[in-house]
């Protein structure tokens, strides 16, 4: 009887815990001003210094998020780099960074990677921000083909929490 009621009890936690993590949703950001974003490339002596890193620059980037659906829910957002970026051989070969504007946090992530930018209680049905977004590419691991672009689209994640 006792061994039944603790595999009741691991459903239990399992279904529980399987729900919270279904807490998790990407936001719709297709209100914001951006539609594509054209890097600068910095090629000064002091990156070639450093090696076969390349210093890309896109500057301030303005992000609009839908939080109506949470209004009201304490939640967590993170920004997501996706897992997969064309023309890199390894994940390895990029880390992305940024610096928030007034609402988001600075941050630095590689491909795969999410990191949590903002944390409280949603008050608005839009968030807007901007971030001020660099990439450094570590040249001896990009396999870009001729004319193939280097890019991928990042995301926000809203986490609600209970």
């Amino acid at each position: 009887m006792i061994d039944g009621a603790l595999r009741l009890l691991a459903v239990g936690v399992l279904v529980s815990g399987s729900a919270f993590a279904q807490q998790l949703h990407r936001l719709d950001d297709s209100t914001s001003p951006r539609q594509q974003v054209q890097a600068r490339i910095d090629d000064t002596p002091l990156t070639r210094q450093r090696g076969p890193a390349i210093q890309v620059a896109f500057g301030r980037i303005e992000f609009r998020l839908t939080t109506g659906p949470y209004l009201g829910r304490k939640a967590r957002i993170h920004f997501v780099i996706p897992p997969v970026i064309e023309g890199l051989r390894s994940p390895a070969g990029v880390q992305v960074q940024w610096r928030g504007g007034h609402l988001f946090a600075d941050g630095i992530a590689r491909p795969g990677e999410r990191r949590q930018v903002w944390s409280g209680v949603v008050r608005d049905t839009f968030m807007s921000d901007s971030l001020d977004l660099s990439l450094e590419l570590d040249a001896q691991r990009l396999r870009v083909l001729p004319g193939a672009n280097l890019g991928f689209e990042s995301y926000f994640e809203i986490e609600v929490l209970p």
